[in-house]
């Protein structure tokens, strides 16, 4: 048990996920039938994005149903609330979209788990209904530094020369690439990420400020001094399903500051590839990042994978992302053997894991 009551069986886990495209389809065409005049701003295009934001809300019910723990669904709805209505869709709708779904699953699954899933769906509106304020979704690792206004506007701009040369000035005054990232570069992604939040950026320049990020901090990382090698590898990867890796990408720099072996995956890792790699590769130590509660199953399902792969010889699993850092004990929940809020705090567990004496070494240039 936990915030998010009964969790379900697997069997009827099992039929809550093969009932989710039917769900997904039958409220989709219940919210245009009561407004479709109000959705008929966002074209032909507006069914799909209705069924999209439709099977997040199932994806986050489902890590209630199997972790039973609610507040990241409830964070996530008051999110998706502030997004409908700086688009002028009430966020009426998006309570009853929790309702429908809740008649959907009580008529299709047997009284005892839909039952579960309409009371868990209830709870989820209460929370919402309840919630005086925008969540903490994306909390900051440290106070920003005053160069991150000059760094978000480069990016706002879509000027990349601008936006390194920010980074470049903090190198030479002798920050590490790791520090710029987490006291630059992430926070004023998240600052772009909340302009979009409230309709005042497009997609497209949310998409080309990350990828600009991405290009500097390779430029800043080529710029770095690499620590001795410490004969140590550590294979790094989001899990299934996560495409933000800025967060994993700093992670990667400063294991690779540090003087290990680094190999990093990217976004959204098949799980059969993962698992498949590191039998190969033998690392030492596994990074696993994790965005949102969705991706908890991906992550306990890699976690178990690689055990049963690997065995006694699966290296320890290091846990972190954006739902890692609010709820730090769902890492134990899905199998890692530790979890860390920040680079330098994984690296610092890595070392610890491995028997490596002395502190993390990130060299400026």
């Amino acid at each position: 048990m936990g915030d998010g009551g009964q969790r379900l069986q697997p069997e009827g886990l099992q039929r809550f996920l093969q009932l989710k495209p039917d769900a997904i389809a039958a409220v989709t065409e219940r919210l245009y039938d009561a407004h479709g005049s109000v959705y008929a701003q966002f074209g032909p295009h507006g069914r799909a994005a209705c069924r999209q934001d439709l099977s997040f809300h199932l994806e986050f019910l489902q890590g209630v149903l199997e972790f039973g723990i609610m507040q990241p669904m409830v964070d996530y709805l008051v999110w998706l609330g502030s997004v409908l209505e700086a688009r002028a869709v009430s966020s009426s709708h998006l309570a009853l979209s929790l309702d429908w779904l809740g008649e959907f699953f009580v008529a299709k699954m047997d009284a005892v788990d839909g039952g579960a899933i309409a009371s868990a769906l209830r709870g989820a509106r209460e929370g919402f209904e309840s919630a005086v304020e925008l969540p903490i979704v994306a909390p900051l690792l440290s106070k920003p530094w005053v160069e991150m206004d000059g760094f978000e506007a480069a990016l706002m701009a879509g000027h990349q020369s601008e936006a390194l040369a920010v980074v470049n000035r903090c190198i030479d005054a002798g920050h590490s690439v790791v520090d710029v990232g987490m006291n630059v570069i992430q926070p004023a992604l998240y600052e772009i990420g909340e302009k979009w939040q409230l309709n005042q950026i497009s997609v497209a320049q949310e998409h080309l400020a990350t990828a600009i990020a991405h290009a500097v901090m390779t430029v800043g990382l080529l710029r770095s001094t690499v620590s001795p090698m410490n004969g140590k590898r550590v294979l790094l990867a989001c899990v299934q399903g996560n495409n933000h890796a800025v967060g994993a990408r700093m992670v990667c720099d400063a294991f690779q500051l540090d003087g290990w072996d680094v190999q990093f995956l990217g976004a959204d890792t098949p799980t059969s590839a993962l698992v498949r790699h590191a039998a190969e590769w033998q690392p030492d130590v596994i990074g696993l990042s994790v965005s949102l509660p969705q991706q908890l199953a991906a992550a306990k399902d890699a976690i178990a994978r690689l055990s049963e792969r690997l065995g006694t010889t699966r290296p320890p699993v290091i846990l972190g992302g954006l739902v890692i850092n609010r709820f730090s004990h769902l890492a134990e929940m899905v199998g890692a053997d530790a979890h860390s809020s920040d680079p330098l705090e994984a690296v610092a567990y890595a070392r610890r894991l491995v028997g490596l004496g002395g502190p993390v070494a990130l060299v400026s240039a």
